[in-house]
């Protein structure tokens, strides 16, 4: 069906930048919407960012002004460029690819963990 791996999370001060990658692979020709999300410990999971083929892009308004979803066709990407990392923004980072067309469920990556020290 669908696997999703993302990449690039790590250790960083507060005020610094990573950039998170998602790998799609198996039935990529199936998918239009992927997503962000993260969760931090004993919170729920919160939606972060949305991209679609179209081009439509939605962020969550703890992100807006800091982070920049994008996504590379050619190599079946999405990408999160995330700037002015704030303590708030630690959380294990998730790939999303949601129910749509011919997929009928859900499917996560592994997670990436972003820590972010004062």
């Amino acid at each position: 069906q669908v696997q999703l791996v993302e990449s690039g999370g790590g250790l960083v001060q507060a005020g610094g930048s990573l950039r998170l990658s998602c790998a799609a692979s198996g039935r990529i020709f199936s998918i239009n919407t992927m997503r962000w999300y993260r969760q931090a410990p004993g919170k729920q999971r919160e939606l972060v960012a949305t991209i679609t083929s179209g081009g439509n892009i939605n962020y969550a308004d703890s992100v807006k002004g800091r982070f920049t979803i994008s996504r590379d066709n050619a190599k079946n990407t999405i990408y999160l460029q995330m700037n002015s990392l704030k303590p708030e923004d630690t959380a294990v980072y998730y790939c999303n690819v949601p129910p749509q067309g011919l997929l009928r469920n859900d499917y996560w990556g592994q997670g990436t963990q972003v820590t972010v020290s004062s």
